[in-house]
Order: structure tokens, then C-alpha cells, then sequence
């Protein structure tokens, strides 16, 4: 086979591309991590620290079961979940 004929092909991937959404400008210019706390720290063209507002937390849990007559064959399993936030 030579180069002659062989033929581009665009991936099917950038069929999909589109223009990116418009950007709305944030009033921070640097963030750092505190090293205290370990969270960020937004900080205006002046240095002065900028809220960024709140944001909640969340924790959850899943436990596993399993579970048979003799112990050992015909098994039944079973998880759950919960989740909380604040």
C-alpha cells in the first residue's frame, strides 16, 4: 500500500467539539491553599481576600451483606446506602 492511497479520516470524536459556553469573569485574580486549614484562599488584584461563597458538605456510608442457610453455599447478598448533607 502506498501513501498515495491511502485516506484521512477525521475522528468521529471531533464531530462532537463545540465552541466553549460563554465565561462569566470571577472577582478573584490568585488562590492559595492555607496551609492551616487546607482550604483555598481567593485574593483580589489588591491582595484582599474575596468570598466565593458557601458550599454544604457530604459523607456517606454503604455496608455489604451476605448472607446463606449452611453458611457457606446458596449465598444472598444484599447492600445499603446512605448519605448525608448539610
Amino acid at each position: 500500500m502506498t501513501a498515495a492511497s491511502l485516506t484521512t479520516v477525521r475522528p468521529w470524536g471531533t464531530s462532537r467539539l463545540s465552541p466553549y459556553p460563554t465565561t462569566i469573569p470571577r472577582p478573584h485574580v490568585s488562590v492559595s491553599v492555607d496551609p492551616e486549614t487546607q482550604l483555598a484562599i481567593f485574593l483580589d488584584r489588591a491582595g484582599h481576600v474575596v468570598e466565593m461563597g458557601k458550599h454544604g458538605t457530604s459523607s456517606g456510608t454503604e455496608t455489604s451483606t451476605s448472607t446463606s442457610a449452611d453458611g457457606q453455599h446458596g449465598n444472598d447478598q444484599g447492600s445499603d446506602q446512605d448519605s448525608n448533607q448539610d
